[in-house]
């Protein structure tokens, strides 16, 4: 019983944010939303940001999970961002990035949440750096890229297209679609990297790397 009480009230966290916004979960709304007492929120979580920081990183780890196996298939970068628009298209029919936005928002001045909003960001980000680390195996551009960087950009640059889509719909797409096209000539580049001969790969590599450390 004490394990569905804390589920109901996790559950609720999220569909109280998404309905009342943030600043609107109260430990009165989240008990009425999960039919449950208000002291059983301090009785399983101690206090109200707790518990939205338990719901945020629990549900999160639910959501990475359900694409992980999506995640491990991709191999090159038009793949990652195939899995990409299946993730937006998917979240946010199911309202969780109005409750992202919500979180975000939430986080700033807030010790508790804005550690659980990271973390649960990072969990993201952990699956798309294992993602490029495949696609760009044995490539000369591999030793040149911060990969954890790379990933964190990619990530941030997903979660701004999940918000703007909410306020700008065709400007959403369009962004999708330039990092589509980006994906293309990426793979394009890596191809002709790939069919390099020796002598010309290692001089190419010695410009990338040039270049990187200016």
């Amino acid at each position: 019983m004490a394990k569905t009480t804390r589920a109901d009230l996790l559950d609720a966290a999220l569909r109280t944010i998404a309905e009342r916004g943030f600043a609107g979960a109260s430990a009165r709304h989240i008990a009425t939303a999960a039919g449950q007492n208000q002291a059983l929120v301090f009785y399983h979580f101690g206090t109200v940001n707790d518990l939205i920081a338990a719901a945020c990183r629990e549900s999160t780890e639910s959501r990475v999970a359900l694409y992980r196996g999506r995640f491990d298939q991709a191999k090159t970068f038009a793949e990652l961002l195939a899995v990409g628009r299946e993730v937006h298209v998917t979240e946010h029919a199911e309202g969780n990035v109005a409750v992202l936005a919500q979180l975000l928002a939430g986080a700033r001045g807030n010790e508790v949440v804005g550690a659980a909003v990271a973390d649960a960001l990072n969990l993201w980000v952990v699956e798309v750096e294992k993602t490029l680390a495949r696609v760009l195996a044995g490539s000369p551009l591999l030793p040149l890229v911060d990969l954890g960087g790379l990933a964190r950009s990619i990530s941030a640059g997903f979660i701004g297209i999940e918000l703007l889509d909410g306020v700008d719909p065709a400007g959403a797409t369009r962004a999708l679609a330039s990092l589509e096209q980006l994906a293309v000539l990426t793979e394009t580049l890596l191809q002709e990297l790939d069919n390099l001969g020796p002598v010309t790969s290692r001089l190419v590599k010695r410009k990338l790397n040039a270049l990187t450390n200016q």
